[in-house]
């Protein structure tokens, strides 16, 4: 079955780095939109930035020029390099799959990973 596996995610200061990485199975990678979405509790989700199969990316004002997303068919693995973090970074990030990038937020999904960025 399809599985995603984000990894890479932890406590940083403001204006810090980090490198969230989603390792993709089940599922013939190169065919897939991926993207990366964030959710607080209490909070709405929401879709930060995706990549198609031709690897046209889009970003949500909030992460653009901060956020960059990357794809490595050959090891079918999704990448989210985030630079200068705010404390309002702080979120669950979880990657996800679809056929079509309309169509992430109802494809496959990882269980997420946790980003803490304190000021």
């Amino acid at each position: 079955q399809v599985q995603l596996v984000e990894s890479g995610g932890g406590s940083v200061q403001a204006g810090g780095s980090l490198r969230l990485s989603c390792s993709a199975s089940g599922l013939t990678y190169s065919r897939y939109c991926m993207g990366w979405f964030r959710q607080a509790p209490g909070k709405e989700r929401e879709a930060i930035t995706n990549i198609d199969i031709k690897e046209n990316t889009w970003y949500a004002d909030s992460v653009k020029g901060r956020f960059a997303i990357s794809r490595d068919n050959a090891k079918n693995t999704l990448y989210l390099q985030m630079n200068s973090l705010k404390p309002e970074d702080t979120d669950m990030y979880y990657c996800a799959a679809a056929v079509g990038c309309s169509r992430l937020s109802s494809g496959y999904w990882g269980q997420g990973t946790q980003v803490t960025v304190s000021s």
